[in-house]
């Protein structure tokens, strides 16, 4: 083989192989993250978040994630915020929630593409109802396990809502851990300042909408999306909140990922 043809073969190897991880693997094969933060807690509460959906369609790793969720048994579910980017994924949101037990809790909040693709709020909140969901817009909700209650607190979208975090906590019990559900992570720098004032006891905020950044390169980002801040993905905390910035679920604009696999997690508090 010459030199020429051993380069181009590589070449178109290697292409292949990008093409593949980006298109399929990133994309489709959901990377399943677990952390603990109960402290030791006996009577731990099991989450998990799913964010950024897009859905368009159902498809096989769909299928796949509603098993997964189904056979870990999370006390609840919690989808911040773009679960899907028209009208048009009203339908299949539909289908996806029906995979999933119906007598696991979802809740759910808006994100800037829930807005901007002029989703009916109604119709949505009204899919969530129907498979035991409920969608919080500056509004909160305990929820109990066991002997433990835990305040779930969301707040709505940043770039297109009106996220007021001292509303959405309106008559919480502030001696209970509080689990904070924001789609742009900018809006966490809010919640500090609010929060410095109501001191609840806010235990993790759970936010989505960076997608990771998307594409990547050797650990560099190019571009986050606005809402994003100082935020791209993983764990943030200082002396006031803990927040975590899931990479999400689905994609938008672009069809594709790359150095930004997509994920779900599991959260034990």
């Amino acid at each position: 083989m010459g030199r020429r043809n051993f380069l181009m073969k590589l070449f178109l190897g290697i292409a292949g192989l990008l093409f593949l991880d980006s298109f399929w693997f990133e994309r489709y094969i959901i990377d399943w993250k677990e952390f603990d933060i109960s402290e030791g807690s006996a009577d731990k509460i099991k989450l998990i978040q799913l964010s950024d959906l897009h859905i368009n369609s159902v498809k096989a790793f769909h299928r796949s994630l509603a098993e997964r969720i189904n056979s870990e048994r999370p006390d609840a579910l919690l989808v911040t915020g773009d679960s899907l980017n028209n009208k048009h994924g009203i339908a299949p949101l539909d289908d996806f929630l029906a995979m999933i037990d119906h007598d696991i809790p979802k809740f759910a909040i808006m994100g800037n593409v829930d807005y901007s693709g002029r989703v009916d709020l109604t119709i949505l909140k009204n899919t969530y109802e129907k498979h035991n969901g409920t969608f919080l817009i500056n509004q909160n909700h305990p929820l109990q396990v066991g002997e433990r209650t835990v305040n779930l607190v969301g707040v709505d979208d940043y770039l297109y809502g009106n996220p007021d975090f001292s509303k959405a906590s309106r008559g919480v019990d502030s001696s209970l851990d509080t689990i904070v559900l924001n789609h742009c992570p900018v809006y966490r720098n809010e919640i500090d300042a609010i929060n410095r004032k109501l001191d609840q006891k806010v235990k993790l905020v759970l936010s989505g909408h960076t997608h990771g950044g998307q594409i990547t390169f050797f650990g560099k980002v190019i571009i986050t999306p606005n809402g994003s801040g100082d935020y791209v993905k993983g764990w943030y905390e200082n002396e006031t909140s803990r927040m975590y910035v899931s990479k999400g679920i689905g994609t938008r604009g672009i069809p594709f990922r790359f150095g930004s696999r997509a994920e779900a997690v599991i959260f034990y508090v």
